[in-house]
């Protein structure tokens, strides 16, 4: 007898063929019948009239602390994830040491914008070894989970305060790679680093891997090429400063995995195919020197939700920017009101060059005031900076920061990203398509307070096929499961097939997206709240054959497996990309 039986849908199962009609039969969290199934079934979901489809798997989340305090990995869970990817940008919690621990908490905190309070309360953090972190977690999260080992939080382990500031000796990097060698043997998909200007600690200073030289980067992943399943990634400043192509393909050639990057955003502007393909073009350079290089894309324009306080945004633009933004709350203050920095700041904005990513955030008269804290403030929310300016007189800059200080720098204010016309989302449809992408990029678990890109599954469905029709229901579904499963050599998942682990959606294609983005104030440890969205059109969703989310309510089980190297995954060829593309 089947434990479960699921009748009557559309079955489409993530190769990217046609769907069809018929039952999917269930037992011991495995499919074990796909068709027509005659076979009686203790419990049995009717299907009709949705589509059932392998669960999607997002590619990259920062899931490693949630983990601990909220093990259903919510919202992912109820938007049809039914696998995340976690430990990226160098950011894994593991390994650790006594001293180590402290300055990995205020690190995230202040990059990935997680709560310390948070951090301090939801575990308390006393493993050591990858192994031992991976095991804090195995049969304790709603989701399958797997998790790379961070540059950071190795460099850290290994060279103590000496990690921030300093050039690694010889016998760093060996140690380095020996800790690597002993996280991936314990489990680790792979090892993750960043390049990225964007990535300071609490302090303002360059996150410990930002002070790795190139010999470093390529000696730790040459350490992956020697594990079964295991993988690369880099996240680099993303407008490619001469230099960085070269080290991404190295570094994929060291390790002889392919690399993937984070993120391939394509803006509502004139030139964005061309731009799109300028970065795309780092994939050609990579597979005619034998390497293979990835870039994870989102399905929309991100809305970053950004304060002065959190500094998120503001602290990567340049010249004295990152200075002013890496002091103290009441210190930023002061100078945030001082005519010759505004000055300063004015001038350094002015200066970034055409086609910087950077000139989407620093165009103040584009910024929506979200929401305020002063009364007197009341009056703007809602409205843009620019219309504000026009009525008043006051340059874009200045009004931000006045409004700002007025708050005590706790206004929420939304960038003008665009992107949300026809024709990006058809330039969207292409890049999705492409064999040098992959469709992801979420932060979820991250920036709590700025990003809400943890939708992108819902998104794609929502506006990719149903709104914009850029891309078939079929194929979008095969670019959010079964290439996802091939990049990282998930073993029997991404699509419905006999034998597989049953990691099943069902949703009403006519429905299925995204909610409003709201603030939910559930994070242990204080009064801080998360962007959240609840998803629609879901009906249920299937982690190893259990049910875990039924109409849009938890149903409190946790069956989620942690996914291990070498155990859970294999290690995929170069161009594993080109041959599941499309």
């Amino acid at each position: 007898m089947l434990d479960l039986k699921i009748t009557g849908g559309t079955i489409i199962d993530g190769t990217g063929s046609p769907g069809f009609a018929g039952d999917v039969g269930i037992r011991d969290g495995r499919i074990v019948a796909v068709g027509q199934v005659d076979e009686e079934a203790r419990e049995e979901i009717d299907a009709s009239g949705r589509v059932v489809s392998p669960g999607f798997i997002d590619s990259h989340t920062h899931y490693d602390a949630q983990a601990f305090w909220e093990p259903t990995l919510s919202p992912s869970c109820y938007h049809g994830v039914t696998t995340v990817v976690g430990g990226f940008c160098g950011f894994s919690i593991a390994p650790l040491t006594a001293e180590s621990a402290p300055y990995i908490q205020r690190m995230l905190a202040r990059v990935e914008g997680m709560p310390l309070e948070t951090l301090e309360v939801a575990a308390d953090w006393s493993w050591s070894s990858f192994g031992d972190f991976l095991d804090r977690i195995e049969g304790r999260i709603g989701l399958n989970a797997g998790f790379f080992a961070g540059h950071s939080a190795i460099r850290r382990a290994v060279m103590g305060e000496r990690a921030v500031g300093e050039k690694a000796t010889g016998e760093d990097i060996e140690r380095m790679q020996a800790l690597l060698d002993e996280s991936l043997a314990a489990g680790a998909l792979g090892f993750s680093t960043t390049v990225s200007p964007t990535h300071n600690d609490y302090e303002g200073q360059p996150v410990p891997s930002r002070w790795a030289e190139r010999e470093e980067f390529l000696a730790l992943a040459s350490v992956v090429k020697d594990h079964e399943g295991t993988g690369l990634e880099l996240l680099p400043n993303i407008d490619f400063p001469e230099g960085t192509p070269e080290l991404m393909v190295d570094f994929s050639v060291a390790g002889q995995r392919p690399v993937n990057w984070n993120v391939l955003v394509v803006p509502g502007s004139p030139d964005a195919a061309s731009m799109v393909e300028e970065k795309l073009a780092i994939s050609d350079m990579a597979r005619e020197r034998g390497g293979e290089v990835i870039a994870l894309t989102v399905p929309c324009m991100p809305k970053p939700y950004m304060s002065l306080r959190t500094g998120m945004g503001f602290e990567a633009m340049p010249g004295p920017w990152r200075e002013v933004f890496g002091e103290p709350v009441d210190v930023r203050i002061g100078k945030l009101d001082d005519p010759e920095v505004r000055a300063s700041l004015a001038k350094a904005i002015a200066d970034i060059p055409e086609g910087s990513a950077m000139r989407m955030f620093a165009n103040f008269a584009g910024y929506t005031v979200v929401s305020v804290q002063a009364e007197a403030n009341k009056q703007y929310e809602g409205r843009t900076i620019g219309e504000i300016a026009a009525e008043d007189g006051r340059a874009p800059i200045d009004l931000v920061f006045d409004i700002g200080i007025a708050d005590g720098l706790e206004t929420v204010f939304a960038p003008c990203m665009g992107g949300e016309d026809h024709a990006t989302y058809e330039i969207r449809g292409r890049i999705w398509k492409d064999d040098r992408t992959l469709v992801g990029a979420s932060d979820a678990g991250a920036h709590l307070d700025v990003l809400d890109t943890f939708a992108f599954s819902t998104i794609m469905l929502q506006r990719g096929v149903r709104e914009h029709k850029v891309i078939g229901l079929e194929d979008a579904i095969h670019q959010i499961t079964s290439r996802q499963a091939a990049y990282f050599g998930l073993v029997d998942r991404g699509e419905i097939c006999e034998g597989n682990h049953a990691d099943i959606v069902v949703f009403d294609p006519e429905t299925v997206g995204c909610g409003p983005t709201h603030k939910r104030y559930d994070l242990p440890g204080g009064n801080e709240f998360r962007l959240y969205a609840d998803a629609e059109g879901i009906d249920h969703v299937l982690v190893n054959g259990v049910e875990i989310v039924r109409q849009g309510e938890h149903t409190g089980k946790l069956p989620g497996q942690l996914l291990r190297s070498g155990r859970d995954t294999r290690t995929v060829p170069m161009n594993v990309m080109q041959a599941k593309a499309a």
